[in-house]
């Protein structure tokens, strides 16, 4: 081979080994776990039901607005609103039972009545 052909075929070599490298780096960032802090993942289908049966249960009423999986205090959360805006989350076991409730107190824009602060009524 000659020198110009050496040349070429080291220089193709290593434009090579760049790309898979950054094709390796590129798949080991998007193949990452996601974050929990960063994205809430919502319970569905027959465990959403089972989960909002118990959590409906154990506050005796109100409505489920939110819940997650693998949430930072227990493996599912439910979140249950009642009609004066009064929120409570409650955590679950994998097995739907209820280990905790915790009391979130008026819901996003609530004032401590349950209803919408006078700022949050001048927006």
């Amino acid at each position: 081979m000659n020198r110009t052909t050496k040349i070429a075929l080291g220089t193709g070599a290593g434009a090579l080994m760049l790309v898979l490298a950054g094709g390796g780096i590129a798949y080991g960032v998007s193949s990452s776990a996601p974050d929990p802090e960063e994205h809430d993942t919502p319970i569905t289908g027959a465990a959403l039901a089972s989960a909002s049966a118990a959590a409906l249960a154990a506050t005796g009423g109100g409505e489920v607005t939110g819940s997650e999986v693998s949430d930072e205090e227990s493996y599912y959360e439910v979140e249950v609103t009642f009609p004066d805006g009064h929120q409570v989350d409650v955590q679950l076991d994998r097995d739907f039972v209820v280990v905790d409730t915790i009391d979130d107190g008026p819901g996003e824009g609530q004032g401590e009545s349950g209803a919408d602060s006078a700022e949050d009524q001048a927006d």
